[in-house]
């Protein structure tokens, strides 16, 4: 099966250059870097590194509280934070620009995995999530470096997939040095697929610290609505747009601001223009100006800022759960007290999904137009509201921890590879 994935591999290669020009029309950082996509590095460090991987925009927010605790306990170690896509990479340049190097990960090569092992040199290496490469963790295996799958998560449907290439999957997890998995489901999973040692310590995004900047931005924004309702439609996916539009243009009051934030900036204009073929009065958040009496829609084309549209709202449909995504990242808006509503599909979140509902934090709706039934109905009920931002917000609270489980094992893992 590995000689198989290679030869998949090596056919692929000619193409990669041509997919990150493609890609790179409307991301222009798909673009950049290029050499690093094959392990070819300009900045060496001086002494071995930790390294820590998040693939995109999503793991490069959720690994914030491991990269601060790691820059905090070890400084004599340079850090090393790589991504695979440009908008991670932006957002850690944002995030960790000089406290940290921040990379692209090569492609799955083994001669472009030796070249970045052999670059950088890593004491210890951390995959964000479910971020699983086969040559690149028995590259890591050869050369003695261990490996922690962090804040592991592993979806039923994820699993299945897995399960199709059963003697590769089990050849990459059992290279895992250790598995620190989000919850007893997910762990089950990954020993099912060969990772040899799981342990459970929770999600670390109930770790992250909310940014005084951003709720005084949240302040800010709600100050430009003259006091109307504010329904956010957060980091909505392709097909959402539409299925919510056309119940919010039978149900919602003329008074209510709606808020939409696709996912991907890439989708920006994607989405202006489906409001514009729809003869609906907007305008963006980039023209930051405050909403005028007759505007119903704002276009929330900015990067980072969600912490702010979530303190901003009155409620929150999260986007990616109303089609099968299985959902954004739900924890945010109840950690800053938004209400939440949730469609169907949760699989990416299942155990925040079921304990925010548990707790009387979220509420969940069959499809997109029970989505706004939902959300309309909560914008009449204020008392409602209030007794779902308190119980967020106390949700949150209550599942926090996982990122000194986390340090914790980083530390045996160090201690084992030799530091002292």
């Amino acid at each position: 099966m590995r000689a198989l994935y290679n030869l998949v591999l090596a056919l692929v290669l000619p193409f990669l250059p041509l997919r990150l020009w493609w890609r790179g029309r409307k991301e222009p950082g798909y673009r950049a870097h290029v050499a690093e996509r094959f392990g070819r590095y300009a900045v060496r460090p001086d002494a071995p590194v930790i390294w820590l991987h998040a693939v995109s925009l999503g793991e490069t927010r959720a690994a914030q509280p491991l990269v601060t605790a790691i820059l905090e306990r070890f400084p004599g170690y340079p850090l090393v934070v790589t991504q695979m896509t440009a908008t991670g990479r932006a957002a850690a340049e944002s995030l960790y620009g000089g406290r940290a190097i921040v990379a692209f990960l090569p492609y799955d090569y083994s001669s472009a995995v030796a070249r970045f092992l052999d670059h950088f040199r890593p004491r210890l290496g951390i995959l964000m999530e479910t971020e699983v490469w086969p040559n690149l963790l028995r590259g890591c295996a050869r050369q003695g470096v261990p490996v922690l799958l962090a804040n592991a998560r592993l979806s039923e449907k994820s699993a299945h997939g897995y399960a199709r290439v059963a003697s590769l999957a089990r050849e990459a997890f059992g290279d895992l040095a250790l598995v620190a998995a989000q919850a007893e489901p997910d762990a089950a999973r990954f020993r099912a697929l060969g990772a040899k040692a799981v342990e459970i310590t929770g999600n670390m995004k109930f770790d992250l610290t909310l940014s005084p900047a951003a709720l005084a931005l949240g302040d800010e924004f709600r100050g430009r609505t003259g006091g109307r309702p504010v329904l956010l439609l957060a980091s909505t996916r392709e097909g959402e747009e539409t299925l919510l539009l056309d119940a919010l243009e039978e149900k919602a009051s003329a008074e209510t601001v709606v808020v939409l934030v696709p996912r991907h900036p890439q989708r920006f204009d994607e989405v202006a223009a489906l409001l514009e073929k729809r003869g609906l009065d907007y305008f963006r958040r980039s023209e930051n100006r405050t909403v005028p009496s007759g505007c119903r829609y704002v276009l929330g084309d900015s990067m980072g800022e969600m912490t702010a549209y979530y303190s901003a709202c009155d409620v929150a449909i999260i986007g990616g759960s109303l089609l099968p995504f299985g959902s954004q990242n739900l924890i945010e808006a109840c950690a800053v007290g938004a209400p939440v509503v949730l469609g169907p599909s949760t699989f990416n979140f299942a155990q925040a999904a079921e304990l925010a509902l548990a707790a009387g934090a979220a509420v969940q709706a069959r499809d997109a137009a029970s989505a706004v039934d939902a959300a309309c109905a909560l914008l009449g009920e204020p008392e409602r509201r209030k007794r779902m931002s308190e119980a967020g917000r106390a949700f949150c609270a209550a599942h926090r921890g996982a990122t000194a489980r986390t340090m914790a094992l980083v530390e045996r893992l160090l201690t084992g590879a030799g530091d002292g």
